[in-house]
């Protein structure tokens, strides 16, 4: 289970301790096993500091509490403080990554039955789609919405989400893709073939939470071999 300790403190040298946490970083290089940590400034009380730091376990945040380099580092820190820090151990007893959850929301109402929705809880109307199978990006949400109904025409098709990393305003999504050849698709009228296809997709998300940008890389020559559209050319 994820574990977060939470350390409170009141200091009016700021800069020193941001240069100790730097300290830490180096010295402990190898050995920490802490995964992340964020500091917090109090908006009302620039002397006001917060750090969250995240680790795997308790186990492994007892590990890292006994590294001499910690111990240092922790009586520096109290020295540099107004008062004694405070510190509270939490269990993470949920932890969502509310931009993953868009894309994956993005990603099944694309293919929903029926009347494509309108898209536009999920993605941004100045939407930029990078799609290096394209001459031109997809630019603004209609233009989407374009690209995806020239999909939806050609395939019955569902994503399923393999991986995703999100750090920042960015998701990035390892996926597989099902379809069914039931019409047109780039000239290749429909073969009822069942097909698949893999990609990885970059999306960047707005302060709103809305999807903003996306870049896709998927293996669409692939897909074109499974259509028959790459038969005259092999033979």
């Amino acid at each position: 289970m994820t574990f977060l300790q939470l350390i409170d403190c009141k200091t009016s040298r700021f800069d020193e301790m941001n240069r100790l946490m730097d300290t830490w970083v180096e010295r402990t290089k190898g050995k920490r096993t802490a995964s992340h940590s964020v500091i917090g400034k109090d908006r009302s009380d620039a002397s006001h500091i917060v750090e969250i730091v995240e680790f795997p376990s308790y186990e492994e945040a007892v590990r890292n509490s006994n590294l001499p380099e910690t111990d240092r580092i922790f009586r520096e820190m109290v020295a540099l403080c107004d008062e004694m820090p405070t510190f509270t151990d939490l269990d993470v007893v949920r932890d969502e990554q509310l931009y993953a959850g868009t894309v994956r929301r993005f990603l099944l109402e694309v293919a929903t039955e029926g009347e494509l929705p309108p898209l536009n809880d999920v993605m941004a109307e100045n939407y930029h789609d990078h799609d290096p199978a394209n001459e031109q990006d997809a630019i603004g949400l209609d233009a989407m919405r374009r690209e995806i109904e020239m999909w939806r025409r050609g395939f019955d098709f569902a994503f399923t989400v393999e991986d995703q990393l999100a750090e920042g305003d960015r998701v990035c999504t390892r996926w597989s893709w099902k379809g069914t050849h039931k019409g047109d698709f780039m000239g290749i009228l429909a073969t009822g073939k069942q097909v698949t296809m893999t990609g990885t997709t970059v999306f960047r998300c707005g302060e709103d939470g809305k999807i903003v940008e996306g870049w896709w890389q998927y293996d669409r020559l692939g897909l074109l071999a499974q259509l028959g559209a790459l038969d005259e050319l092999e033979s």
